[in-house]
């Protein structure tokens, strides 16, 4: 599973162009569709959302208005991200689009998910699969550019929900990270909160491969918590209009 796997999954029956809007939008100026990333056809995109070809034509006119994307002509031609500029990063980064108490009740449901992901998978788990989210972590600590952090630790958070052996927590999960990820963006350009999420990780693996399920709970929440933390100071300094990094300014 990839950060483009969610940025892509399918959206609801009541889903508007306004929606498709919000999920590409959000991508965007996050980073992780990065400049010069190519979207799928608007047929491609219709049948990966689950949403009409008039929605999605609809939607790229608007990113285009935004000055998100352009589109090329010819043989390779298609939509295509553009360099956005900071007052548009500014203007419509999903952290300043969240309310702070939406942002803070949508960090208490991702609690739950997680925590309830982490207990069961703390009594599920082989050390085969272990081995595997010990990897993970690994390669999340490793990280040096944001947006390698953001891929690797939402790897690490499907897995675990995987982990779990619930079908219905993992497909939580994953709707929950189509709106979570883009959150990530300016969240990851700083070293001291990855390495925070990191250490948060590593001892949350040692409670799994000791099987402690009531600690793997607690640690779990308390990480999406301290994350959610983070955020919120994030949206302060956005809200404020305090200096707002961009993709260059990236470690």
């Amino acid at each position: 599973m990839t950060e483009y796997s969610i940025i892509y999954a399918p959206l609801d029956q009541a889903t508007r162009t306004e929606q498709v809007v919000e999920r590409l939008s959000n991508a965007i100026i996050s980073g992780i569709l990065q400049t010069d990333a190519q979207l799928p056809n608007e047929n491609e995109l219709s049948r990966l959302l689950g949403v009409s070809p008039v929605t999605v034509r609809d939607a790229l006119n608007t990113l285009r208005a935004r000055q998100l994307i352009d589109t090329r002509r010819g043989r390779h031609g298609g939509s295509f991200v553009c360099q956005v500029p900071v007052e548009v990063m500014r203007k419509y980064h999903p952290l300043r689009l969240m309310a702070s108490g939406e942002l803070a009740d949508f960090s208490e449901f991702h609690c739950a998910v997680i925590g309830h992901s982490a207990r069961l998978a703390a009594q599920r788990s082989t050390p085969g699969e272990l081995r595997k989210l010990e990897q993970l972590i690994d390669s999340f600590a490793a990280a040096t550019q944001p947006d390698a952090r953001i891929q690797t630790d939402m790897r690490c958070l499907l897995t675990l929900a995987s982990q779990s052996q619930s079908a219905r927590l993992a497909n939580q999960e994953l709707e929950i990270q189509a709106e979570w990820t883009p959150l990530m963006g300016l969240l990851y350009q700083e070293a001291a909160v990855h390495s925070e999420v990191a250490a948060a990780w590593r001892t949350l693996l040692a409670a799994l491969y000791k099987g402690d399920d009531l600690a793997c709970y607690q640690l779990a929440q308390k990480m999406i918590t301290q994350i959610t933390d983070h955020l919120l100071e994030c949206k302060l300094r956005v809200d404020t209009d305090a200096p707002f990094l961009q993709r260059s300014d990236r470690e």
